[in-house]
């Protein structure tokens, strides 16, 4: 694992942060239990940006669109950074369903992602992970940390990239198709994989990236809704890239994944360029991660035309 202080020397410079100053609880952090509240108070803001915003605005918009019912006992809740004039400057959400439950914070001013560690702790919300945007996951997880005796590290280290426009590549045998409800398992085997095998490619131990577990019905719905794709060949399925719907604009691809038997043919490059010209065409930006330990992906998706937006890290406070 990566101390705090190395992420902080490795990161990018990313996109500038409005660095302003943030009142106390009283004012600069706004908290909501609602996804649609948060999108009424927030949305303003999320669509400035929609690609650095990708994460936390389809998440949102799908728990309203779905009505995603809330764990009992689970943390959950979105946070919006304001201001003196009121306006937000920065978002943050605690929403996920899977150990260890991380805080997931984006571009905001360093006083009021102190402010959110400090709200927390003053609360007595337990804290052990923190995803997101460098600086400020960074200064809120060492504040989280400093403030329970403790010390942060990043575990993983992943980079936000955008696309305006494909670069082709060479097209291999087969073709894209949309999935189908008949592949539902195949594509939940597929996503299991895919998340369990990224740890390994990066060289991490298995389940370092803690990842929601999709249902059957979760993939239904991506499916029903046209975001899974195979590449095919010959009727085989060798290939799978999904997305995200669009929020606000864009749409984050993910994941891609090619079973280690078909690798090395080109089917991954073909459908993620593929996919995101079907995005473009329908007026939203492309956008996805790559994990910064996997220069194989990186250099995928940079030849694909993608440029990088942003650091992020994910962080243990322990």
């Amino acid at each position: 694992m990566l101390r705090a202080e190395a992420a902080r020397r490795k990161r990018s410079s990313g996109p500038p942060v409005l660095v302003t100053t943030v009142r106390r609880v009283s004012a600069g952090l706004e908290f909501f239990d609602e996804p649609a509240d948060f999108l009424a108070a927030a949305g303003e803001h999320l669509a400035l940006d929609s690609v650095l915003n990708t994460v936390v605005a389809t998440i949102a918009e799908r728990e309203v669109r779905e009505g995603i019912p809330v764990t009992p006992g689970l943390p959950h809740w979105y946070v919006a950074a304001r201001a003196v004039d009121g306006a937000v400057v920065g978002v943050a959400m605690r929403t996920a369903p899977f150990q260890p439950f991380p805080v997931f914070v984006l571009p905001m001013p360093p006083a009021a992602a102190v402010e959110l560690a400090r709200v927390l702790h003053e609360r007595g919300e337990e804290v052990g992970a923190a995803n997101g945007a460098l600086p400020a996951t960074l200064e809120f997880a060492e504040e989280t940390a400093r403030l329970a005796g403790r010390t942060a590290e990043v575990v993983v280290q992943t980079r936000l990239h955008q696309l305006h426009r494909v670069v082709v590549p060479p097209v291999p045998a087969g073709a894209l198709r949309p999935a189908r409800e008949g592949d539902v398992h195949l594509a939940l085997r597929w996503y299991h994989a895919f998340h369990r095998e990224a740890d390994e490619q990066a060289g991490r131990p298995a389940g370092t990236m803690p990842t929601m577990d999709f249902s059957r019905e979760d993939m239904l719905l991506r499916i029903r809704g046209g975001r899974v794709f195979f590449w095919e060949v010959d009727g085989e399925p060798v290939h799978l890239t999904a997305a995200n719907p669009p929020s606000y604009g864009a749409a984050r691809i993910g994941p891609v994944y090619t079973p280690a038997e078909h690798r090395g043919h080109g089917y991954a490059a073909a459908a993620v360029a593929q996919v995101s010209q079907l995005l473009l065409h329908e007026g939203s930006r492309p956008c996805l991660f790559t994990d910064q330990a996997n220069p194989i992906s990186n250099r995928l998706y940079q030849r694909l035309g993608y440029e990088p937006v942003v650091d992020m890290a994910d962080m243990v406070i322990g």
